[in-house]
């Protein structure tokens, strides 16, 4: 008997997300970001979402900017080299639109890792004796949301506890992160959604597996059994997934290893021109908005600067990208 396909549009892919949903991503600040889905995520208007993410980059730049986001959890946001601050995040925390909870790199890695095994927390010495443990800047807290009244904000932002297996002092209980939902972004993908990712793999496996929903949007959908030739090489099994969307160039602006560089460019142009919330309305109303779905947005963009962008398949980078020159 044939199994259910779990291929997908993007639009009914999206639509599992709901309002107010606790969402996290695959990829790492300008590389394998799910950017298509994050447009439709702001097309489909999703609101008060919760980002939990080991960091942030211009994905989370965008539904900031369009006002989706309501809780922020991280440890650093920006565009690397292509603008490096949150210009949205700061702009919507100084007006009080957003909640920001501050945990450090190896704080959120270790909160993922911690829900990916299903355990409630990990202990960890990182931090100790800086602000990121201060209770004063425990936001979640200090709002009343630690109250148990949502079971996905644990009770509280650490704990301090001491060893007593080999008598190391302080520790730091880390609690667990739970999202609702993944969206992750890769090169392939089989038929029934073995994942397989392509050089740097960052934290996509904590996150897939930490996470109660997973959406892969794969470069191509490919046979299983060409996948399984490899199984070394495959991420996440099948049963993890939960919908599949078969879209190229579904990370632009952002890269993706072996497939495209990251368009800096544009991703520049978006940093300067989104400093202000009139600019990030206008700068929507041409990308987002000013398309019907991702096509449009490719045709938009134009096959040439599309296949500059493109990776030598044997060097695995653009050949065509100019480097080291401003």
């Amino acid at each position: 008997m044939a199994k259910p396909s779990k291929k997908m549009s993007l639009t009914d892919a999206i639509q599992m997300i709901q309002d107010g949903d606790m969402l996290t991503f695959s990829g790492f600040t300008i590389w394998r970001r799910p950017m298509a889905a994050i447009y439709e995520i702001v097309r489909q208007q999703k609101k008060n979402l919760h980002l939990v993410e080991v960091n942030s980059g211009t994905h989370g730049e965008v539904l900031i900017g369009a006002g989706c986001v309501k809780i922020w959890e991280s440890c650093w946001i920006g565009h690397e080299l292509f603008g490096k601050l949150g210009g949205n995040l700061a702009r919507k925390v100084m007006s009080g639109e957003l909640i920001v909870e501050d945990y450090s790199h190896l704080h959120m890695l270790l909160r993922l890792t911690a829900g990916a095994m299903g355990v409630p927390y990990l202990p960890t010495a990182a931090s100790l004796g800086t602000d990121i443990i201060n209770p004063e800047y425990d936001i979640l807290g200090r709002t009343g949301l630690r109250d148990g009244s949502d079971t996905r904000i644990p009770r509280a932002k650490y704990q301090f506890v001491n060893d007593t297996f080999y008598d190391m002092g302080t520790l730091l209980h880390v609690p667990a992160a739970r999202p609702d939902v993944c969206i992750m972004l890769a090169q392939q993908v089989g038929e029934e959604g073995t994942v397989q990712i392509w050089g740097q793999k960052f934290s996509d496996e904590e996150a897939a597996k930490a996470a109660n929903k997973l959406i892969v949007i794969a470069e191509e959908v490919v046979p299983e059994e060409y996948l399984r030739q490899e199984p070394e090489r495959n991420l996440i099994p099948p049963y993890l997934v939960d919908a599949i969307v078969e879209l190229p160039w579904a990370a632009h602006p952002t890269g993706c290893f072996g497939m495209y560089e990251a368009d800096g460019a544009f991703i520049r142009d978006f940093y300067n021109e989104t400093r202000t919330q009139e600019g990030f309305d206008a700068w929507a109303e041409k990308w987002i908005f000013g398309v019907n779905n991702h096509d449009e947005y490719l045709e938009k963009l134009g096959i040439r600067r599309l296949e500059t962008l493109r990776s030598n398949s044997a060097l695995k980078y653009s050949s065509k990208v100019k480097r080291g020159t401003r």
